[in-house]
């Protein structure tokens, strides 16, 4: 859910301009471009195995 349309309860404002502390709090939980996304964690993960695989090959080689 994106947050450009929510209106802020505390000063009826849009949340995206953060006019008042609760708008900037919940700004800031509902960025998407803090921590750890699905794709870059399955990224991780699929680079991980491929990096395991590789090296149990060259092990046996």
């Amino acid at each position: 859910m994106t947050y450009d349309r929510l209106v802020c309860a505390n000063c009826a404002a849009p949340v995206t301009e953060g006019r008042c502390p609760v708008c900037r709090a919940n700004r800031e939980r509902l960025d998407p471009s803090t921590g750890l996304t699905p794709g870059m964690l399955l990224a991780l993960v699929i680079a991980l195995v491929a990096m395991a695989a590789l090296l149990a090959a060259l092990q046996t080689a």
